[in-house]
């Protein structure tokens, strides 16, 4: 028995060290699923509350891949643009087609052509009644009901017409040089949705193409970019966003957005290169301030994309933030519909001078540990408290007695921060990066005591589920 004590205790002492640093590793490696399912180069699986998609080849190839991959997810969330356009906009999802089939088609390029028809094709091949009109759509669901009807209701003298603003989207910073740890980059994003679309914006993309860059981003089932546009590619840029509150402008013969976004990410090998791209035929659907970073060079940039105004800044020593607040004056003025700066209770105002606060208080300190941090912040600035709301860093609208007006978002409204991603140029070099879904904070939101409490948002009864919040969690390019 003597000579067990000294192993019993190194045992022990084992045990205990494996379980006080068991929390750090969670985070990091959450196991896969089992099952893996294929469809020719590509193939999917679970992990973390992801589903983690490989595409690989032309065109064609990835379309009917990721199609036939997310066939049902596809079709579910289909369901939920239809629930969601028809009540905001007062728009039927026939109308979205016949859009997505005049407007948007003749300005995809083949290209996106191809693969959005591969997306229809590998659904259909799995019973999914959609064409490629639906998918088109799909992509166009942001821009469509948010910029483009507006302007249409605007150009028509549409009567009775309903208030229409685009919503926003996330809280981002990015920062190099002395405000991080090491002097690399790193950057942050969380993705504010509705609950709706954000339980279901949770599909984490590693796409392989026959022509330009492999590509890792977080996305939506169906759509060929990532939306909220956080992903890394393999010439070393590093991309986010956060929607410009309040923009007015369209242009219907202008590029979506959808596709720029996607071709900036695929094609671009530096910074200037990801502008030039982006700007290339603006339609001002889904205007963005887009946060780049090169981790070849360690410079970063800002550009706040308007139709008329394009400001960009850049830098190798400092941080840009985000948070759906437009800065460059000219922009406010001609480009959105009264947009107040000033405003200190409103949600990007608020969520603008926690940024500030955080990044100041972290010079040099400032990695992807402390990112995630942040992202699950909780400090309202306006109020001096710290409790989640709609002016916190990650949102939660749902229990805001406010809601954000600037948005059209009502009172306790479910929206906000649905998933948080984070990356450093270390890990960008191995295409990963690390994402959460759900709540950066951790919460889950329960759809029925929501419902019980608010039976105003009874119509999204049908669409509205559990968000759970997953681990934070690990993904690089050719995981299997």
């Amino acid at each position: 028995m003597a000579r067990l004590l000294p192993r019993i205790s190194f045992l022990c002492l084992l045990c205990m060290l494996l379980t006080s640093a068991a929390p750090t590793f969670a985070k990091r490696i959450a196991p896969a699923s089992s099952s893996v399912e294929s469809s020719g180069a590509g193939y999917r699986f679970d992990r973390g509350g992801w589903k983690y998609v490989h595409l690989e080849g032309t065109p064609e190839e990835i379309g009917f891949q990721h199609g036939q991959l997310l066939a049902a997810e596809i079709a579910d969330l289909v369901n939920v643009l239809k629930v969601e356009s028809k009540h905001d906009t007062k728009r039927d999802w026939s109308f979205y087609r016949d859009a997505s089939r005049k407007m948007l088609w003749p300005h995809v390029g083949s290209e996106y052509q191809q693969e959005l028809t591969g997306i229809a094709k590998g659904a259909q091949s799995k019973g999914v009644k959609l064409d490629v009109w639906d998918i088109v759509a799909l992509n166009g669901g942001i821009e469509l009901p948010e910029y483009y009807v507006p302007w249409l209701n605007k150009n028509e003298h549409a009567m009775n017409a309903p208030v229409i603003r685009p919503e926003g989207h996330c809280s981002a910073f990015i920062a190099t040089g002395s405000y991080t740890k090491g002097g690399k980059i790193v950057i942050a994003h969380n993705n504010w949705s509705s609950y709706a679309d954000g339980e279901r914006w949770t599909v984490m993309f590693d796409i392989k193409p026959a022509h330009g860059h492999r590509m890792v981003m977080d996305g939506e089932p169906g759509v060929i970019t990532s939306q909220d546009d956080f992903g890394v590619n393999d010439a070393g840029l590093i991309i986010t966003e956060t929607t410009i509150t309040q923009f007015i402008g369209w242009n219907p013969e202008g590029v979506p957005e959808f596709v720029r976004s996607r071709k900036a990410m695929q094609y671009a090998s530096s910074i200037d290169e990801y502008v030039s791209i982006i700007k290339e035929g603006n339609n001002g659907g889904y205007a963005n301030d887009w946060l780049v970073g090169d981790r070849n060079t360690g410079e970063i940039a800002y550009l706040e994309l308007g139709l008329k105004n394009t400001p960009l800044w850049r830098t190798k020593d400092g941080y840009f933030i985000s948070s759906n607040f437009p800065r460059d004056p000219a922009l406010i003025k001609q480009e959105t519909d009264g947009f107040d700066s000033s405003n200190k209770s409103s949600s990007m105002n608020a969520r603008h001078l926690t940024w500030e606060r955080k990044i100041a208080a972290s010079k040099g300190q400032i990695d992807v540990d402390l990112a995630e941090q942040f992202l699950a912040n909780h400090d309202d600035s306006y109020t001096g408290k710290t409790g989640a709301d709609a002016r916190t860093l990650c949102g939660h609208i749902d229990v805001d007695p406010k809601g954000v007006p600037e948005w059209g978002d009502p009172p306790y409204y479910p929206d906000g921060a649905v998933t948080g991603k984070v990356t450093d140029s270390d890990l960008a070099a191995n295409l990963s990066l690390i994402a959460r879904a759900g709540h950066p904070c951790g919460e889950d939101f329960q759809a029925a005591p929501f419902f019980a409490a608010h039976h105003e948002f009874d119509y999204l009864k049908p669409v509205l589920k559990d968000m759970k919040a997953g681990p934070w969690t690990k993904f690089s390019a050719g995981e299997k």
